[in-house]
């Protein structure tokens, strides 16, 4: 087991990775402020890991809610959020129940908001199940709910108690879900970590086959890289909005296919090529740099290319972005390969173009 610290203060927390560590229940019984637990997963995740995470935890005397939600980013919702609240109420949970997480990032992210608002805040536990969730959503106290004009756009800054990112979770996560994921890790080489990006260069064949060794070493890596700028930066009112990069147009995807249509990762590797494709277009990437990150999206099986809704609906739904500023688009671009910039000044005319020149075939 590796552990990483996420340093804020009084709200610190670990973040334990390796593989087994879902059936180590004494991971969990360290962080309990009492022995009540919700566990929140969904139809997908729960006949998997609810039962190994649950009865353990029951064994040693902890009274323990089980909630199951429908599996799906259209779920993101108000609707589910409530069968949360029901559950919760229904089975009298107090405020020193502890919720736990388990499952991906739209179940990190409902669950953490849940708590962040239930009998204005409990505590709770992250265990995610997706190789996207263990590298981002699961890390840094985002939560949050979708609405039909933008995605992530009602929710709070609230963070866990403990991270349990068991690496063995990841043998049922389809191919799939392990590219879309890819696309996180692959944006902390991206953004400030240039020796990761030419580690993932070298080992992406590794991490496509699942090999466990090369899964922990990204998973930690990714998660050092957030910890450390969530830690400067905890309510995003700088650096963190680097983590963003690919996700103002890649949101613009998810909410103009109908989400869940396009994973998030899958959204975020396009959204990144249209980034990276617009700073070429300022002069900050030359055409090899572009085509090399190009080249790694593809070693991932991720698309490198966004769904053709027009460049105008992409401008239209990028509005809604919560990095709007003063009616002004802020975008995550690069000025490097391992350098990005928050750049609001970038002309209709260019990002329409880079827009247009990476939509469609």
């Amino acid at each position: 087991m590796r552990t990483l610290n996420v340093a804020l203060g009084e709200r610190s927390y670990p973040i334990h990775i390796g593989r087994g560590l879902i059936d180590r229940p004494e991971l969990i019984l360290d962080a309990l402020k009492a022995p009540r637990v919700a566990i929140i997963s969904n139809e997908t995740v729960a006949p998997l890991y609810m039962a190994r995470v649950a009865e353990p935890l029951e064994a040693a005397g902890v009274k323990v809610t089980r909630v199951v939600l429908p599996d799906g980013e259209q779920y993101k919702s108000w609707e589910s959020l409530n069968l949360i609240f029901d559950a919760l109420l229904g089975a009298r949970c107090e405020r020193s129940t502890t919720l736990i997480a388990l499952g991906g990032g739209v179940v990190g992210d409902m669950v953490g908001f849940a708590a962040a608002t239930y009998q204005r805040g409990v505590p709770f536990i992250q265990i995610p199940t997706t190789l996207l969730s263990q590298v981002d959503s699961s890390v840094g106290g985002k939560t949050a709910i979708n609405h039909p004009l933008g995605k992530n756009m009602i929710g709070a800054f609230y963070q866990p108690k403990l991270v349990l990112a068991d690496i063995a979770t990841l043998d049922t996560l389809p191919a799939r879900e392990l590219s879309a994921g890819l696309a996180e890790v692959i944006k902390y080489g991206l953004i400030r970590d240039l020796p990761f990006f030419e580690w993932l260069e070298a080992h992406l064949p590794a991490l496509v086959a699942r090999d466990p060794e090369a899964l922990i070493e990204a998973v930690e890596r990714s998660c050092a890289n957030k910890a450390e700028v969530v830690a400067a930066d905890e309510t995003e009112q700088g650096v963190r909005a680097t983590l963003n990069l690919g996700h103002t147009f890649g949101h613009a995807i998810e909410a103009g296919m109908g989400y869940g249509v396009w994973l998030h990762g899958e959204a975020v590797a396009a959204g990144a090529m249209m980034a990276a494709e617009l700073s070429r277009r300022l002069g900050w990437l030359d055409a090899e740099q572009l085509a090399r990150i190009e080249r790694i999206h593809l070693q991932a099986r991720l698309p490198v290319r966004g769904p053709d809704l027009g460049a105008d609906r992409y401008l239209e739904l990028m509005a809604h972005d919560k990095k709007v500023e003063d009616g002004k688009l802020r975008l995550v671009l690069l000025k490097a390969v391992g350098e990005a910039v928050i750049h609001g000044g970038a002309g209709r005319g260019d990002i329409l173009a880079a827009i247009e020149a990476r939509q469609g075939d």
